[in-house]
Order: C-alpha cells, then sequence, then structure tokens
C-alpha cells in the first residue's frame, strides 16, 4: 500500500513539474516572440505608472528606515557617552562641595531622560516604519505573478488565434485552446484588478506615513530639549554656585549658598500685606504707576508693573510660542510673573524695550532664559 502510495506521489510530482517547466517554456517563447516584435503585448500604461511609484515607494521607505535605525544608534551612542560624563562628574563631586545631591540627581534625571527619549522612537517610529515596509513583499511577489500571468494570457491569446487562422481547423484542439485562453484570462484579470485597486492606495498612503512619523519624532525631540534644557540649567547654577564657594574659601571668607535666582524673583512677588511691606516698586506696580529703578547710578523711570531691566548678551531663538525672541544688544523690560508657580528655574518674562517704546504696552511679552541676559 505505501509503495503504491509512494508511486502515486512521485507520479503527481513529476506532472506538475512537468506542468510548470512547459509554463516556463511557453512563457520564454512567448517573450522572445514579443521582443522579435512577431507577437504582440497586452500593455497597460496606467498600471505600469503604479508600479513605477511602487518601485519608488519602496526605494524610499527602504532608505527612510535605514537612517532612522542610523539615527536610533546615534541617540543610544549619545545616551551612553552622556552616562559616561555624568557618573564621571557624580563620582569625582566631592561631598563637601555645593550641590553634590543636585549633581546625583541630575545625572539620574538625565539617564532617565535619553532613555525615554530612545524607548519613545523605537516603540512609536520604528515599529511603524518596520510596520509599514513589510506590506511591499507581499505587493511586489504579487506584481511578479501578474506579469507572468499576463504572458500566459498573451500565450493563450495568440495560440487561439494560430489555430483560428490555420488552412487545416481542428474544431477540438480549437475549443481546448478556447477554454485555456478563458481560464488564463480569468486569472490574470482577478489578479489585475486587485492591484489596479491596491498600488494606488498605497502609493497614496505614503504622506501620510510621513506626516505621522516626523510629526511624532519632532514631538519627542521639543519635549526631550526642553526637558534637557532645564537639566542643564539647573547644572549651570550648580556650577555657578560651587564656583562661589571656591572663591570664598580662597579669600578666607564665609560662604553660605544663597537662594536660587528663579527663587529670588518668586519671593520678590509672594510678598504679602501680613508678611512684610511692600517695595516701593511693588507699591507703584500694585497702583499701575510708573517705577523708579536705579541703574549704573542712575535714576530711571520704568514702565508700571517692570521690576528691572536686561541686556541680551547673546542671541535667543525661541523654541516655542510662549518664548521671547532675542538679539544680542535687545534691552528687555522684566515683569512679574502671574502666577509665580508656574515660572521655571532660570526664565524670566518680559518684552522687548523697543516694542515699549513703539506701542507703549507691554503685550508682546515672552519668557527668555536668564542666563542669556546681564541685568542693567
Amino acid at each position: 500500500m505505501a509503495e503504491e502510495q509512494g508511486k502515486t506521489g512521485k507520479g503527481i510530482n513529476t506532472g506538475k513539474l512537468a506542468t510548470n517547466m512547459q509554463k516556463r517554456l511557453s512563457r520564454a517563447q512567448e517573450k522572445v516572440l514579443q521582443k522579435l516584435g512577431k507577437a504582440d503585448e497586452t500593455r497597460d500604461t496606467a498600471f505600469e505608472e503604479g508600479v513605477a511609484n511602487f518601485n519608488k515607494q519602496m526605494a524610499e521607505g527602504t532608505k527612510l528606515q535605514k537612517d532612522l535605525r542610523a539615527y536610533l544608534a546615534a541617540v543610544k551612542t549619545m545616551h551612553d557617552a552622556s552616562k559616561r560624563l555624568q557618573d564621571c562628574l557624580a563620582d569625582m563631586y566631592e561631598p563637601e562641595w555645593f550641590g553634590k545631591e543636585e549633581v546625583d540627581t541630575i545625572a539620574e534625571e538625565t539617564d532617565i531622560l535619553w532613555s525615554d527619549y530612545h524607548d519613545k522612537l523605537v516603540d512609536n517610529s520604528m515599529i511603524a516604519m518596520d510596520t509599514y515596509l513589510a506590506q511591499f513583499p507581499d505587493v511586489k511577489a504579487r506584481i511578479a505573478k501578474r506579469d507572468r500571468k499576463m504572458t500566459d494570457y498573451d500565450s493563450a491569446r495568440h495560440h487561439f488565434g494560430s489555430l483560428q487562422k490555420g488552412k487545416k481547423q481542428d474544431q477540438a484542439k480549437i475549443a481546448k485552446a478556447e477554454e485555456e485562453l478563458g481560464r488564463a484570462q480569468k486569472v490574470f484579470e482577478e489578479i489585475n484588478v486587485d492591484l489596479q485597486d491596491e498600488l494606488p492606495q498605497l502609493w497614496n498612503s505614503r504622506v501620510g506615513f510621513y506626516v505621522n512619523t516626523f510629526q511624532s519624532m519632532a514631538g519627542y525631540q521639543q519635549r526631550f530639549h526642553k526637558d534637557m534644557g532645564k537639566l542643564n540649567q539647573d547644572l549651570n547654577d550648580v556650577m555657578t554656585k560651587l564656583d562661589e564657594q571656591r572663591l570664598a574659601k580662597k579669600a578666607g571668607k564665609d560662604w553660605k549658598p544663597g537662594p536660587k535666582k528663579s527663587e529670588a524673583v518668586a519671593a520678590n512677588h509672594s510678598i504679602t500685606p501680613d508678611a512684610a511691606p511692600k517695595t516701593d516698586t511693588a507699591v507703584a506696580a500694585a497702583a499701575g504707576t510708573a517705577t523708579t529703578a536705579v541703574t549704573n547710578g542712575s535714576s530711571e523711570v520704568l514702565p508700571a508693573g517692570v521690576i528691572y531691566k536686561v541686556k541680551a548678551m547673546h542671541d535667543y531663538a525661541a523654541t516655542d510660542g510662549d518664548e521671547l525672541e532675542m538679539k544680542a544688544g535687545d534691552v528687555v523690560l522684566v515683569l512679574a510673573w502671574e502666577n509665580p508657580d508656574e515660572q521655571d528655574d532660570g526664565w524670566l518674562m518680559g518684552v522687548k524695550e523697543s516694542h515699549w517704546l513703539e506701542n507703549k504696552d507691554l503685550l508682546a511679552k515672552g519668557v527668555f532664559p536668564e542666563n542669556f541676559t546681564q541685568k542693567l
């Protein structure tokens, strides 16, 4: 019984192999005749354009995937380098130096920021990229299959036509050829119709995919750099205090760290009548009148609500809608925060003096980094 099944299976495999060989031979002959101009070829200009777009889309997607992977590798490298650098600082930072705990905390939070940034890029961008490209191999295989079925259809069509034109017509052969032509046409048209619908949809999907990919990446980058900027400002403040400690020790003076700049500014705007009397500036601001400030040994009348003036020492390009664009040399009128709890360390609220002089209002205000300016 097993022997008979083996013979049967061998016969089926041999028959299938022979059929496939015959198909390949028939397709090869058809292609030769078409190239020699002895047989016409079924052409579809719109479909050929769709295939060209598909190949272009697949090449662009493959390149984007490669570059995205390279970017992720660079982020991982920067994370590793940043961690080593922060750990080095934390390890060599002596306990008696100012801000030892702050330095350790900054190192930990910096590591967390990098890890979170990398993980979000992988989870939301790289995985989406891989999913997007995963659909191309199947479509590519079906395009190749359509080409083969189109050749089979052309071959069957030409064979049926040659039998009809023959001097000695064999009706049995003609009927069989017509039946084979019908089958070949049906198989070709089924796959052809599916691809004609699918290729334009796939081509149009690239826009939405690119938008989602780069929009999400831009959002992650914006939040990462904003949070990292705050940590860098904190580290800069600690280094400033450490240098003050060093200079005081060198001069043989007692030194105690003062409040952070942001804490001092917040304290100036959180005084209540029960806690302490208002300063002349606060009283004048509350009354809506101009204030008088001492600048370089001379008095100057400032607009109501202005605490003091600063001068931009460096250009600052605003990265958010609530930030103030500054050029080196710009004079900025510093304003009180309506809600001190909203103020971030190292950031001030203000309006350019040039705007005040031209418009006599303080509406075009924005936040800016304090360390980019010098108090006047």
